[in-house]
Formats: structure tokens, sequence, C-alpha cells
């Protein structure tokens, strides 16, 4: 299992000492997933937090009135796809995460991540900073879903997350921003021709 890609995201932000990254390194798990495959499913209990090493997920809820698929995020290489609110509080899930593409995770289930915390401390403070970074960028996909026209939240994406631009079929990212795909066709014709 290779745990270092997870060790250089955490090394940006903290620095652990041989000793923790011994210990760190006996807290994951490793999976690879197909295409297709759920890492989590609506009213299942979120037991992993999972780190991304390859591949891409999105995370989605299904409108029970329309049966459409309403896009939540994405997440690509480097990245977490986890629910945070069924994890932490070991409760039923309102959407289900699945792979794009083939992926390969590190997991880490509740009870674990418990025990990690307690005996890693500073970890608290990488987590701390994820979850702020997690708020903020809801945040501002709520004001711009209020305030701006599909063009501009269409460009804001691809600016922020060319990583996912390149990665998502443009059906799903239509999805995500909350526009039709022959919608987010017609922008690209006119802005890019």
């Amino acid at each position: 299992m290779n745990i270092n890609p997870l060790i250089n995201n955490i090394s940006r932000f903290l620095k652990l000492s041989p000793a923790e990254v011994s210990v760190f390194e006996n807290f994951w798990l490793s999976k690879t997933l197909e295409k297709g495959e759920y890492l989590l499913r609506e009213g299942n209990i979120c037991r992993y937090d999972n780190y991304l090493l390859s591949g891409v997920v999105k995370a989605f809820y299904i409108n029970a009135e329309n049966g459409k698929e309403e896009i939540l995020y994405f997440a690509v290489d480097d990245w977490w796809a986890t629910d945070i609110e069924s994890f932490s509080k070991q409760k039923p899930s309102i959407y289900n995460i699945q792979t794009i593409k083939k992926t390969s995770v590190l997991q880490i289930d509740h009870h674990s991540f418990q025990k990690l915390l307690s005996e890693i401390p500073s970890l608290e403070r990488y987590f701390r900073i994820i979850l702020e970074g997690y708020v903020s960028t809801l945040q501002k996909r709520i004001v711009y879903n209020n305030v701006f026209d599909a063009e501009q939240r269409y460009l804001d994406f691809l600016a922020n997350y060319p990583s996912i631009a390149s990665k998502v079929p443009q059906y799903l990212i239509a999805s995500y921003l909350g526009m039709s795909a022959e919608f987010l066709s017609r922008i690209k014709k006119n802005k890019f021709s």
C-alpha cells in the first residue's frame, strides 16, 4: 500500500515525525473500485473517510420529485470523498458517492479515525484545515448559484477546477452547475467557437 501521496498532502500543512508516520500508516486500508462502483449509498452509514490516490468520484443526491441526479461534488486524485455528517455522527447518508472511472482510495473507518486523532493530536489541525476548505467551497458555490448566470458559473468552474473539467463528462458538469447538458453545450459553442 502506497500511503506516500497522503503523507505528502498532510506535509503541506504540518510535519509528521518518522515515529508518527509509522503509527499513521497502520490505520489505513487501500481499496480499488471499478467504474460505477459505490463508496457510499444513500441510506447507509458512511463507514470510511476516503482519500483518492487516483480516479474520479461524484457525490450525488437523487431528487425524489423528478428522479434526477443532483451532483453535490466531484473528487479527483489527492482529494477527499466522504459524507462528513454521516461519517462523524455515524448516521445514514442522504446521498451517494460513486466512481466515474477506476479509482484507488485509502480508507480509514470511524473508530480508527478517532483513535488516530488521539494518538497523533497534531492531525486535528490538518483535518480542520481540510474541513475549512470544504466549507468555504460550499459557501462560494451557494453564492455563485444564487448570483452568477450559467456562463459565469461555468467559466469559474473551468478556472478553479481544470483537473475535474478534463476528467468528468460534460453532462455531469452541467448537473453540478445546475443546467442541462444541452445548455452547457450552447455556452461552450458560443464562448469557445
